[in-house]
């Protein structure tokens, strides 16, 4: 250092503020896409009873014995190369116990029915779809999971295809694991226990 004049001295302090700045900005930069990639839920709610009349509660539950005081569910979907990703956790049901679960065609409703039937790609020409060749996981979106002694459980599919704007409303849950090929009782889970009404876009 011995010759550098006070000038020079400064310029050098100002070069290693700077490139120990720049170093500290570039760790928090490549954290920031991480957590911005992870979807945000697209639904989420505590189960309640439904409403007498008017709007119902975003989630809905039919079945008190299965579906308890305090469950609660949440939903995220992402794209996911041309296609879509979608995630179900729930808390609060019964420990060790299985459940299905689908995407509906549309939003909760007071009575089970009300969800409508479960979102195609390749929409089956005869309903309620029990054809493997249009109810199976490919052309469906289904999360059965199976809950953990607290009675959380979590559920993700993935599908090649998107939604059709506005198509898409709502996840249920069913009583029983989705059929998967038996004819006349492919895509069938037994009764509907709760419902989340969830915008798919």
């Amino acid at each position: 250092m011995r010759g550098m004049t006070p000038a020079v001295l400064a310029a050098v302090a100002m070069l290693g503020l700077t490139a120990c700045s720049s170093g500290g900005t570039g760790s928090t930069g490549t954290q920031t896409p991480t957590s911005s990639s992870a979807p945000a839920p697209l639904a989420a709610a505590t189960f309640a009873p439904p409403a007498a009349s008017g709007a119902q509660p975003p989630g809905v539950v039919h079945n008190t014995e299965l579906v308890p005081a305090g469950a609660a569910a949440t939903v995220t979907a992402g794209a996911a190369g041309g296609g879509t990703t979608v995630t179900l956790a729930v808390t609060g049901l019964r420990p060790n116990r299985k459940y299905g679960s689908h995407v509906h065609t549309k939003v909760c409703g007071p009575k089970p029915l009300d969800s409508g039937p479960h979102y195609q790609d390749k929409l089956d020409p005869v309903q309620p779809s029990v054809d493997p060749a249009f109810a199976n996981p490919k052309n469906e979106v289904w999360l059965d999971l199976e809950t953990d002694a607290s009675g959380a459980g979590k559920a993700s599919a993935t599908v090649a295809w998107k939604w059709r704007p506005n198509e898409a409303n709502s996840v249920v849950l069913h009583i029983d694991h989705t059929n998967h090929h038996d004819p006349g009782k492919a895509g069938t889970a037994g009764e509907r226990l709760a419902c989340l009404t969830t915008p798919f876009k």
